[in-house]
């Protein structure tokens, strides 16, 4: 079985040889002249689209106030959630939880790493 360090470097080889077909393909695109008139008009949409949803956003005053209120609520309960179920399967108790038609909820976790220096 192949150790955390010898996993964790095949991971960065992979990611950095898909950064560089990723600049690769960035590259043939940025010389296509079509492609460039498309994302243009695509961004053209976009704005477009971007300022309906503000007018819309506008338009709902509060309501839209109060969803972004809710987000940070969301944020902030799931948060709490997580760390109260890995205190709790820390003590070693099973958790689970169940929603109001009594599906049954068990935790996932996962593990990334950042850098710290």
């Amino acid at each position: 079985m192949k150790d955390v360090q010898e996993v964790f470097s095949e991971f960065q080889n992979i990611k950095k040889e898909m950064k560089e077909i990723r600049k690769e393909f960035k590259d043939i695109l940025a010389q296509d002249a079509e492609y460039q008139k498309i994302v243009e008009k695509s961004n053209e949409v976009r704005e477009m689209k971007r300022q309906h949803e503000l007018g819309a956003q506008r338009d709902m005053g509060s309501r839209w106030e109060r969803m972004e209120e809710l987000k940070g609520e969301i944020k902030a309960l799931q948060e709490m959630i997580s760390d109260i179920s890995l205190s709790t399967m820390m003590d070693g108790e099973t958790v689970e939880v169940r929603d109001e038609y009594d599906a049954l909820y068990e935790p996932v976790y996962t593990v990334s790493f950042r850098k710290v220096n």
